[in-house]
């Protein structure tokens, strides 16, 4: 099954949902980071809930990030998406192993810990949108659900889920977003909370081959659901040369000059994709000329 993300409609439009499979974005992300088992679920559910929040936003240039800082062994995980559900993301520690939970499940929120979950939203205008809570419980979906509800005022309910392989590549990877609208009556408001305390789990009902209309309509059972949209989603850097070189520009003209003086190549990486680039003294000098500096 392709990633792809569904919106839907349902109870008379008193209720939005998304649905997601994402395996093939996981996956991509675990191999790039060689992440653990883990840190594979953390940051794979987090690129998960990114590329739906993304999908929401409407301008090609809006640009969406996810910046978990923990006190936990994860460190922080980072991540972004734009509008066209593209996401790109990673782990400050991506080996981080710990024990499994008592009945065998990855440790995710042993793995993040406490500490700070920031949502920026840049939409084109003069300064972002920047919404902050603090972590509930180090599962992601949980911390999502609590920040629609305390920073954007939504109520909502957020899934996530990834299966991992024994031989520690992605099985399964998706999730849902369940929002309620202001209009929304107290009869919807009971009877999608007796559904979502009733469905089995995000990577269950994916093991069992749901697709992520399945997952909506098993959310949303008992209600008219009309599916809206459909939208692939994938794991896609846009780094390039030109973007690691205003990055080297931002350094300022002290620390460029102290580079040339060393005589060696300089090395930068992306954080997103692990791509190096090699810039030469002599590339560096000639950066500075024509940026004027």
């Amino acid at each position: 099954m392709e990633d792809h993300i569904v919106s839907a409609l349902a109870a008379g439009q008193q209720i939005r949902a998304f649905g997601c499979t994402s395996r093939e974005m996981v996956e991509e992300a675990r191999s790039l980071h060689n992440t653990s088992p883990v840190m594979s679920a953390a940051l794979g559910r987090t690129l998960t809930a990114a590329a739906m929040m993304g999908s929401m936003m409407k301008g090609d240039k809006d640009i969406l990030t996810i910046q978990i800082k923990s006190a936990g062994p994860a460190k922080g995980i980072t991540v972004t998406a734009d509008s066209r559900a593209n996401v790109k993301g990673y782990a400050i520690d991506p080996g981080v192993v710990i024990p499994a939970k008592p009945n065998g499940k990855l440790d995710v929120s042993g793995a993040v810990g406490p500490g700070t979950l920031r949502v920026i939203k840049d939409l084109g205008l003069k300064e972002p949108y920047v919404g902050e809570v603090d972590l509930q419980t180090g599962e992601i979906a949980e911390d999502i659900t609590y920040y629609f509800a305390a920073s954007e005022q939504i109520p909502s309910s957020v899934g996530l889920g990834v299966l991992m392989n024994r031989d520690n590549t992605v099985r399964r990877a998706g999730g849902f977003i369940i929002q309620l609208m202001p209009d929304a009556s107290d009869e919807c408001i009971e009877k999608l909370e007796e559904n979502i305390k009733s469905i089995p789990s995000v990577t269950e009902m994916l093991e069992s081959g749901d697709t992520p209309e399945d997952m909506l309509k098993r959310v949303l059972a008992g209600f008219d659901v009309e599916i809206t949209g459909r939208m692939p989603c994938a794991y896609r850097c846009d780094c390039s040369r030109e973007r690691l070189e205003r990055v080297l520009l931002s350094l300022g003209r002290k620390d460029l000059d102290e580079m040339i003086a060393e005589g060696k190549p300089v090395e930068t990486c992306c954080s997103f994709c692990n791509s190096k680039y090699v810039f030469t003294p002599e590339e560096l000098t000639q950066l500075l000329k024509d940026a004027g500096k």
